[in-house]
């Protein structure tokens, strides 16, 4: 399969989740609104949300794709079905922890809500409601790593859309024909993502099966030394993987002691989660399993090109999305949420915090795709490291600019350890001799700069026409931006033929 036909796959079932995620969160804001119920909710729903964003982008690839690539197919399922049966069962005694201590994990996850015990009761029950998704998604993709290894990319793409998929007909139900309060709605929708997460898991295992890989039962592992490496390397490399979300979660806590600031922070992360999840994914699936094979060949100069080569279609895409989302904020969060609970004021909250994120996107996305080329070569220690050293700045970062700003000066904390971490990643690299930023990438992110600085002229003067924040208005807006960074960015050679002949080369 060629790279352009793999990419476009995994590609487009990443953006088709994403966009149902969207959509699902949209209706979130217009059934919960952005008061206690929602910030209850939310709060309660990051966890498991946490979780499947990790893993559904691959986020335990990094330690399987490796250490599987070294080994025959057949070999490579049963050691696969080792680390199935491992999961489930430590999944399972961690569901039962939380289902018994989820009133002190509601105190974690929002500590500034200690005086209110009503709502605080309220993310206690939706954390046990909605739990359980936990242990059907991280199932989910260790078997969607071995199809990734066979080349199977349909159903990893497909099956994750069964969870916003199922949230979304949850929500129409409720919205059409139940007049429901709105604790009781959140209470339905919690447990209806473990309902989809099952959904989701069922969809592997089918999958699995009709490709004659025998990873869907449960048996007793056999305790290899590659089995126990691979355990050992789970937690650092979750850590490493979902440094974002470790990021948001940690802003989640700060918010907590601001009314509405868990809603407003949750919503404008979803929209800046649409572009950063499609790098995760393709990162995940694509680039990583092609530096793990360069690696074991020891062609460390291939390493580097493909690094390069892959950040540069990162950043070609993160840097306009980074200055869009920053121009547009208001028209976005009003169009996108303000309508049913969802205030105008909440909308301008969700605004201003979108905006501080967005400063944050371009690192993120270096983040994701250059850690890749240190999962490839097990460097977990100098991963875990640079995601701690981005968590550390986040919350020393958002303290601070929290107590002038609110979740705005949170969100900005949150861009702080984005920046951080990228940093950090690159100092590692650079200590296994993996950095060059060669003379072909400088220039591209050159002329991408120009392209961005055209668009977002254009943007600014165009978004002087449309006052009024509108659907027809944004999306007039948004395809304009679209088609003049398109524009400037081939005049300016930052897209080329060359780049459409080199995706659809062989891999």
């Amino acid at each position: 399969m060629s790279l352009i036909r793999s990419s476009l796959l995994v590609g487009l079932g990443s953006m088709a989740s994403r966009v149902l995620g969207f959509v699902r969160d949209v209706l979130f804001a217009q059934a919960l609104g952005a008061g206690p119920v929602a910030d209850a909710f939310l709060a309660a729903f990051r966890l498991p949300n946490l979780v499947r964003r990790i893993v559904g982008e691959g986020g335990l690839n990094p330690a399987l794709i490796p250490a599987l690539s070294r080994l025959e197919l057949d070999d490579a399922a049963a050691t696969a079905g080792d680390v199935l049966s491992v999961f489930g069962l430590a999944l399972l005694g961690l569901t039962g922890l939380v289902e018994i201590g989820a009133g002190l994990l509601a105190f974690i996850l929002v500590p500034g809500l200690h005086d209110d015990g009503e709502t605080l009761a309220l993310v206690a029950l939706y954390t046990r409601l909605s739990f359980p998704i936990v242990t059907c998604i991280t199932l989910a993709s260790i078997g969607a790593a071995i199809l990734n290894m066979r080349g199977r990319f349909g159903a990893t793409a497909l099956a994750p859309l069964a969870v916003n998929g199922g949230l979304i007909l949850a929500l129409v139900v409720m919205e059409a024909g139940l007049s429901l309060p709105l604790v009781q709605k959140a209470a339905w929708l919690a447990a209806a993502s473990s309902l989809a997460g099952l959904i989701q898991l069922a969809l592997v295992a089918a999958a699995l099966r009709s490709g004659k890989i025998r990873l869907v039962r449960f048996r007793r592992p056999r305790w290899s030394p590659l089995l126990k490496s691979l355990l050992l390397a789970g937690f650092p490399v979750l850590v490493a993987s979902g440094a974002m979300q470790l990021f948001m979660l940690a802003a989640t806590q700060i918010a907590s002691f601001w009314s509405s600031g868990v809603s407003w922070l949750y919503y404008a992360e979803r929209v800046m989660q649409l572009p950063l999840g499609l790098m995760a994914a393709l990162g995940s699936s694509l680039l990583l399993p092609e530096l793990a094979r360069r690696h074991q060949a020891g062609e460390t100069q291939a390493i580097v090109a493909a690094q390069n080569r892959a950040l540069e279609v990162a950043l070609l895409l993160a840097l306009p999305a980074s200055a869009a989302l920053f121009i547009l904020a208001r028209p976005m969060s009003s169009v996108l949420f303000e309508r049913g609970a969802f205030q105008s004021s909440d909308a301008e909250g969700t605004a201003l915090v979108l905006m501080a994120l967005s400063v944050g996107l371009p690192f993120a996305t270096a983040a994701k795709v250059l850690s890749q080329t240190l999962f490839a070569r097990g460097s977990l220690r100098a991963a875990l490291a640079a995601a701690i050293v981005g968590l550390v700045l986040t919350v020393a970062a958002s303290v601070p600019l929290a107590w002038p700003l609110g979740p705005t000066g949170i969100a900005l904390g949150v861009s702080v350890g984005c920046f951080g971490h990228a940093v950090a990643v690159v100092s590692g690299l650079r200590r296994f001799g993996l950095w060059s930023a060669d003379r072909t990438l400088m220039a591209r992110m050159v002329r991408i700069a120009v392209a961005v600085l055209a668009m977002s002229l254009g943007l600014a003067g165009a978004g002087r026409l449309f006052p009024q924040a509108g659907v027809l208005s944004l999306t007039t807006l948004c395809l304009g931006g679209l088609a003049l960074y398109a524009l400037a960015a081939w005049a300016t050679g930052a897209v080329t033929r060359d780049d459409w002949a080199a995706l659809t080369k062989k891999s």
